[in-house]
């Protein structure tokens, strides 16, 4: 799959809001229903200008995009018909060789997000029961071995 990493511009948003919503639903089968309409509703009033996020783009197309606040990967998500092509792999590759990540909090849910930061030698150091809003979503938090 051929796709270039660029800098995030705001022609792209509501791809990029499509891409997380499209993202969630088939990745985050853990969360209920209302708790993605309530995600939703944050993310939508995100300024992705703030922080640094990229996008992997091909044809003009958001295929996955990444954001980073100082050294941790606030988020990554891809469109699912991208996931298992390269793309979350080159996003990360990009954020740790590029951006600095040492960091990354990932949903204990989300099993395979777990497994994929692993096989990029991020490990486990604390786990809280409950996400930054307060919801039962126990989150890992996740640091680059040295």
């Amino acid at each position: 799959m051929n796709f270039t990493i660029e800098k995030y511009n705001d022609q792209y948003r509501d791809q990029v809001l499509k891409v997380w919503e499209a993202s969630v639903r088939a990745t985050h089968d853990f969360l209920k229903l209302e708790d993605i309409d309530f995600f939703k509703a944050i993310v939508e009033t995100i300024d992705f200008n703030q922080f640094d996020v990229r996008l992997a783009l091909s044809d003009d197309k958001v295929l996955g995009f990444l954001g980073v606040a100082e050294s941790k990967l606030e988020m990554l998500f891809l469109n699912p018909e991208s996931i298992g092509k390269g793309v979350g792999k080159a996003l990360t590759r990009f954020a740790i060789d590029e951006l600095g990540v040492t960091e990354v909090d990932v949903n204990e849910g989300n099993a395979n997000a777990v497994a994929f930061y692993k096989h990029f030698c991020f490990e486990q150091y604390d786990r809280t029961p409950i996400d930054s809003s307060g919801k039962p979503y126990p989150i890992l938090m996740m640091r680059l071995k040295k």
